[in-house]
Protein backbone atom coordinates (compact mmCIF):
# COMPACT_ATOMS: atom_id res chain seq x y z
CA UNK A 1 0.00 0.00 0.00
CA UNK A 2 2.31 2.34 0.73
CA UNK A 3 4.26 1.66 -2.73
CA UNK A 4 1.26 2.14 -4.34
CA UNK A 5 0.70 5.76 -2.88
CA UNK A 6 4.40 6.38 -3.44
CA UNK A 7 3.39 5.70 -7.05
CA UNK A 8 0.46 7.77 -6.92
CA UNK A 9 2.28 10.94 -5.48
CA UNK A 10 5.06 10.30 -8.10
CA UNK A 11 2.54 10.95 -10.70
CA UNK A 12 0.83 13.96 -9.37
CA UNK A 13 4.72 15.39 -9.19
CA UNK A 14 4.92 14.35 -12.68
CA UNK A 15 1.54 15.85 -13.74
CA UNK A 16 2.41 18.81 -11.66
CA UNK A 17 5.73 19.64 -13.21
CA UNK A 18 4.22 18.95 -16.98
CA UNK A 19 1.46 21.77 -16.18
CA UNK A 20 3.70 23.94 -14.52
CA UNK A 21 5.95 23.84 -17.97
CA UNK A 22 3.09 24.32 -19.87
CA UNK A 23 2.27 27.30 -18.32
CA UNK A 24 5.46 28.54 -19.00
CA UNK A 25 6.04 27.55 -22.09
CA UNK A 26 2.62 28.96 -23.39
CA UNK A 27 3.15 32.29 -21.83
CA UNK A 28 6.47 32.03 -23.56
CA UNK A 29 4.79 31.73 -26.79
CA UNK A 30 1.87 34.40 -26.11
CA UNK A 31 4.68 36.57 -24.94
CA UNK A 32 6.57 36.26 -28.35
CA UNK A 33 3.64 36.32 -30.42
CA UNK A 34 2.68 40.09 -28.32
CA UNK A 35 5.88 41.11 -29.08
CA UNK A 36 6.03 40.32 -32.88
CA UNK A 37 2.70 42.06 -33.56
CA UNK A 38 3.18 45.35 -31.53
CA UNK A 39 6.90 45.36 -33.21
CA UNK A 40 5.18 45.18 -36.61
CA UNK A 41 2.09 48.01 -35.96
CA UNK A 42 5.07 50.25 -34.31
CA UNK A 43 7.23 50.49 -37.65
CA UNK A 44 3.79 50.93 -39.63
CA UNK A 45 2.34 53.87 -37.13
CA UNK A 46 5.84 55.98 -37.37
CA UNK A 47 4.83 56.07 -41.62
CA UNK A 48 2.54 58.07 -43.00
CA UNK A 49 -0.66 56.94 -44.39
CA UNK A 50 0.38 57.53 -48.14
CA UNK A 51 3.80 56.28 -47.31
CA UNK A 52 2.62 52.93 -45.48
CA UNK A 53 0.02 51.82 -48.00
CA UNK A 54 2.84 52.08 -50.69
CA UNK A 55 5.30 50.37 -48.62
CA UNK A 56 2.78 47.40 -48.13
CA UNK A 57 2.06 47.15 -51.09
CA UNK A 58 5.28 47.19 -52.63
CA UNK A 59 6.41 44.60 -49.95
CA UNK A 60 3.91 42.52 -50.69
CA UNK A 61 2.98 42.62 -46.55
CA UNK A 62 0.71 44.20 -44.10
CA UNK A 63 0.06 44.26 -40.64
CA UNK A 64 -3.28 42.64 -40.31
CA UNK A 65 -1.61 39.96 -42.28
CA UNK A 66 1.63 39.60 -40.39
CA UNK A 67 -0.49 39.50 -37.05
CA UNK A 68 -2.44 36.66 -38.67
CA UNK A 69 0.37 34.55 -39.59
CA UNK A 70 2.13 35.25 -36.31
CA UNK A 71 -0.66 34.21 -34.30
CA UNK A 72 -1.38 31.28 -36.71
CA UNK A 73 2.04 30.21 -35.95
CA UNK A 74 1.54 30.80 -32.47
CA UNK A 75 -1.27 28.65 -32.09
CA UNK A 76 0.73 25.63 -33.49
CA UNK A 77 3.45 25.79 -30.99
CA UNK A 78 0.88 26.02 -28.65
CA UNK A 79 -0.49 22.70 -30.26
CA UNK A 80 3.04 20.83 -29.87
CA UNK A 81 3.87 22.09 -26.87
CA UNK A 82 0.46 20.17 -25.74
CA UNK A 83 0.87 17.02 -27.88
CA UNK A 84 4.81 16.25 -26.69
CA UNK A 85 4.31 16.78 -22.89
CA UNK A 86 1.30 14.41 -23.15
CA UNK A 87 3.46 12.11 -24.75
CA UNK A 88 6.10 12.41 -21.98
CA UNK A 89 3.03 12.48 -19.05
CA UNK A 90 1.84 9.18 -20.36
CA UNK A 91 4.88 7.26 -20.93
CA UNK A 92 6.58 8.39 -17.18
CA UNK A 93 3.20 7.64 -15.36
CA UNK A 94 3.45 4.18 -17.20
CA UNK A 95 6.75 3.62 -16.67
CA UNK A 96 6.03 4.77 -12.97
CA UNK A 97 3.39 2.03 -12.49
CA UNK A 98 6.15 -0.61 -13.96
CA UNK A 99 4.22 -1.04 -17.19
CA UNK A 100 7.07 -2.22 -19.68
CA UNK A 101 7.98 0.16 -22.14
CA UNK A 102 10.43 -1.92 -24.41
CA UNK A 103 7.43 -3.44 -26.08
CA UNK A 104 5.20 -0.58 -26.11
CA UNK A 105 7.66 1.67 -28.05
CA UNK A 106 8.29 -1.31 -30.42
CA UNK A 107 4.63 -1.35 -30.99
CA UNK A 108 4.77 2.47 -30.92
CA UNK A 109 7.65 2.62 -33.65
CA UNK A 110 5.83 -0.60 -36.06
CA UNK A 111 2.27 1.31 -35.71
CA UNK A 112 4.03 4.88 -36.67
CA UNK A 113 6.12 3.35 -39.48
CA UNK A 114 2.55 1.83 -40.73
CA UNK A 115 0.67 5.33 -40.30
CA UNK A 116 3.37 7.00 -41.40
CA UNK A 117 3.09 5.22 -44.81
CA UNK A 118 -0.75 5.20 -44.55
CA UNK A 119 -0.79 8.78 -44.24
CA UNK A 120 2.05 9.80 -46.12
CA UNK A 121 0.19 12.43 -48.55
CA UNK A 122 -1.69 13.92 -44.91
CA UNK A 123 1.51 14.41 -43.12
CA UNK A 124 3.12 15.77 -47.11
CA UNK A 125 0.38 17.83 -47.13
CA UNK A 126 0.79 19.60 -42.93
CA UNK A 127 4.60 19.73 -43.36
CA UNK A 128 3.73 22.03 -46.74
CA UNK A 129 1.52 24.30 -45.02
CA UNK A 130 3.38 25.17 -42.09
CA UNK A 131 6.41 26.01 -44.61
CA UNK A 132 3.73 28.14 -46.37
CA UNK A 133 2.68 29.89 -43.72
CA UNK A 134 6.34 30.31 -42.34
CA UNK A 135 7.26 32.00 -45.23
CA UNK A 136 4.80 33.56 -46.01
CA UNK A 137 4.47 32.75 -50.14
CA UNK A 138 0.36 34.06 -49.95
CA UNK A 139 -2.51 35.24 -47.52
CA UNK A 140 -6.00 35.38 -47.56
CA UNK A 141 -7.74 37.82 -50.18
CA UNK A 142 -4.25 37.26 -52.20
CA UNK A 143 -4.13 36.52 -55.86
CA UNK A 144 -2.18 33.46 -56.69
CA UNK A 145 -2.03 30.96 -59.25
CA UNK A 146 -1.35 27.45 -59.09
CA UNK A 147 -0.62 25.19 -61.97
CA UNK A 148 -4.03 26.06 -64.14
CA UNK A 149 -5.86 27.76 -61.84
CA UNK A 150 -6.02 30.95 -60.72
CA UNK A 151 -8.26 32.63 -58.19
CA UNK A 152 -8.21 34.79 -54.60
CA UNK A 153 -7.71 33.01 -51.40
CA UNK A 154 -10.35 32.53 -49.43
CA UNK A 155 -8.94 30.23 -46.47
CA UNK A 156 -5.81 29.15 -45.66
CA UNK A 157 -5.43 26.09 -43.44
CA UNK A 158 -2.04 23.52 -42.77
CA UNK A 159 -4.06 20.85 -45.08
CA UNK A 160 -5.73 22.96 -48.04
CA UNK A 161 -6.03 26.45 -49.20
CA UNK A 162 -9.29 27.14 -51.27
CA UNK A 163 -9.57 29.27 -54.14
CA UNK A 164 -11.95 31.50 -55.55
CA UNK A 165 -11.51 31.58 -59.34
CA UNK A 166 -13.11 34.17 -61.88
CA UNK A 167 -16.29 32.32 -62.34
CA UNK A 168 -17.14 32.10 -58.46
CA UNK A 169 -16.07 28.59 -58.19
CA UNK A 170 -14.67 27.24 -54.80
CA UNK A 171 -11.30 24.94 -55.53
CA UNK A 172 -9.83 23.34 -52.72
CA UNK A 173 -6.16 22.62 -53.18
CA UNK A 174 -4.20 20.40 -50.88
CA UNK A 175 -1.12 22.04 -49.79
CA UNK A 176 1.49 18.48 -50.43
CA UNK A 177 0.10 19.36 -54.08
CA UNK A 178 1.60 22.67 -55.26
CA UNK A 179 4.25 22.44 -57.02
CA UNK A 180 4.78 26.13 -58.38
CA UNK A 181 3.09 29.12 -57.56
CA UNK A 182 2.56 32.50 -58.72
CA UNK A 183 1.70 35.49 -56.46
CA UNK A 184 0.04 38.11 -58.52
CA UNK A 185 -0.74 40.33 -54.90
CA UNK A 186 2.84 40.29 -53.81
CA UNK A 187 5.50 43.44 -54.34
CA UNK A 188 4.06 45.28 -57.63
CA UNK A 189 2.65 44.60 -61.36
CA UNK A 190 3.35 46.23 -64.39
CA UNK A 191 1.82 46.42 -67.80
CA UNK A 192 2.78 47.38 -70.95
CA UNK A 193 0.15 48.96 -73.27
CA UNK A 194 0.80 49.44 -76.71
CA UNK A 195 -0.60 52.46 -78.73
CA UNK A 196 -0.74 52.31 -82.68
CA UNK A 197 -0.25 54.66 -85.24
CA UNK A 198 0.23 55.15 -88.85
CA UNK A 199 4.21 54.09 -89.46
CA UNK A 200 4.84 57.05 -91.47
CA UNK A 201 4.13 59.11 -88.19
CA UNK A 202 7.09 60.79 -86.33
CA UNK A 203 8.07 58.36 -83.52
CA UNK A 204 9.66 61.49 -81.36
CA UNK A 205 6.20 63.77 -81.91
CA UNK A 206 4.10 60.81 -80.87
CA UNK A 207 6.11 60.11 -78.00
CA UNK A 208 5.93 63.42 -76.75
CA UNK A 209 2.47 63.90 -77.14
CA UNK A 210 2.48 60.43 -75.14
CA UNK A 211 4.42 61.81 -72.08
CA UNK A 212 2.19 65.29 -71.94
CA UNK A 213 -0.78 63.03 -71.44
CA UNK A 214 -0.62 60.28 -69.24
CA UNK A 215 3.56 61.71 -67.59
CA UNK A 216 1.38 62.68 -64.51
CA UNK A 217 -1.60 60.62 -63.87
CA UNK A 218 0.61 59.48 -60.26
CA UNK A 219 -0.13 62.73 -59.13
CA UNK A 220 -3.94 62.86 -59.76
CA UNK A 221 -5.87 61.88 -56.74
CA UNK A 222 -7.86 59.08 -58.70
CA UNK A 223 -4.44 57.60 -59.58
CA UNK A 224 -2.53 58.26 -56.70
CA UNK A 225 -2.88 55.10 -54.17
CA UNK A 226 -2.74 52.93 -57.24
CA UNK A 227 0.83 54.29 -59.50
CA UNK A 228 4.33 53.27 -57.43
CA UNK A 229 5.74 55.66 -60.27
CA UNK A 230 4.83 57.93 -63.25
CA UNK A 231 3.53 56.08 -66.52
CA UNK A 232 6.79 55.64 -68.80
CA UNK A 233 6.90 56.17 -72.41
CA UNK A 234 9.30 53.14 -73.47
CA UNK A 235 9.38 54.09 -77.71
CA UNK A 236 9.17 52.43 -80.29
CA UNK A 237 8.38 48.62 -79.56
CA UNK A 238 7.28 46.77 -83.20
CA UNK A 239 6.90 48.49 -86.73
CA UNK A 240 5.19 46.24 -88.79
CA UNK A 241 2.95 46.73 -92.41
CA UNK A 242 1.76 50.17 -92.14
CA UNK A 243 1.63 50.17 -88.33
CA UNK A 244 4.36 51.70 -85.80
CA UNK A 245 3.52 50.58 -82.47
CA UNK A 246 4.38 52.74 -79.29
CA UNK A 247 4.69 51.17 -75.81
CA UNK A 248 3.48 52.95 -72.68
CA UNK A 249 4.82 51.08 -69.13
CA UNK A 250 3.20 51.60 -65.87
CA UNK A 251 3.82 50.15 -62.48
CA UNK A 252 1.00 49.50 -59.54
CA UNK A 253 0.06 48.18 -56.91
CA UNK A 254 -0.52 44.18 -56.58
CA UNK A 255 -3.24 43.49 -59.23
CA UNK A 256 -4.09 47.03 -59.26
CA UNK A 257 -2.87 48.19 -62.95
CA UNK A 258 -6.60 47.15 -65.09
CA UNK A 259 -7.93 50.96 -64.19
CA UNK A 260 -4.66 52.18 -64.95
CA UNK A 261 -4.57 50.87 -68.21
CA UNK A 262 -7.85 51.70 -69.34
CA UNK A 263 -7.08 55.25 -68.59
CA UNK A 264 -3.60 55.60 -70.56
CA UNK A 265 -5.82 53.65 -73.54
CA UNK A 266 -8.59 56.41 -73.94
CA UNK A 267 -6.20 59.51 -73.19
CA UNK A 268 -3.50 58.18 -75.93
CA UNK A 269 -6.77 58.05 -78.53
CA UNK A 270 -8.05 61.66 -77.49
CA UNK A 271 -4.75 63.26 -77.37
CA UNK A 272 -3.41 61.75 -80.20
CA UNK A 273 -6.75 62.18 -82.02
CA UNK A 274 -6.52 65.90 -81.49
CA UNK A 275 -3.25 66.01 -82.68
CA UNK A 276 -3.90 65.17 -86.12
CA UNK A 277 -2.11 61.68 -85.72
CA UNK A 278 -3.57 58.95 -88.17
CA UNK A 279 -4.00 55.67 -86.66
CA UNK A 280 -2.27 52.28 -88.83
CA UNK A 281 -2.49 52.11 -92.34
CA UNK A 282 -5.10 49.56 -93.39
CA UNK A 283 -4.31 46.90 -96.11
CA UNK A 284 -4.69 48.89 -99.77
CA UNK A 285 -2.46 52.27 -98.18
CA UNK A 286 -5.91 53.57 -96.31
CA UNK A 287 -5.19 54.90 -92.88
CA UNK A 288 -8.20 56.68 -90.94
CA UNK A 289 -7.28 59.86 -90.22
CA UNK A 290 -6.16 61.07 -87.13
CA UNK A 291 -8.38 57.70 -85.44
CA UNK A 292 -5.45 55.84 -83.43
CA UNK A 293 -6.00 52.92 -80.88
CA UNK A 294 -4.09 51.04 -78.17
CA UNK A 295 -4.11 47.49 -77.48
Amino acid sequence: MPDLWEKLLLTGIVVAVALVLRLVLVFAIRRTVKSLVSRERDVGDDLGGRARRILARASGVSAERHRQRVETLGSLLRNIVDVVLLVVVVLTVLATFGVPMGPLIASAGVGGVALGFGAQSLVKDYLSGIFMLAEDQFGVGDLIRVGELTGTVQEVTLRVTKLRDASGTVWYVRNGEVLTLGNVSQGYSTATIDVPVAIDEDPVRVQDLLRTAVGRMDEEPEFAELLLEPPSVLGVGAMEGGTMTVQVLIKTGPNQQWAPMRAVRARAQRALAEAGVRGPILPGGVAPPSTPGAT
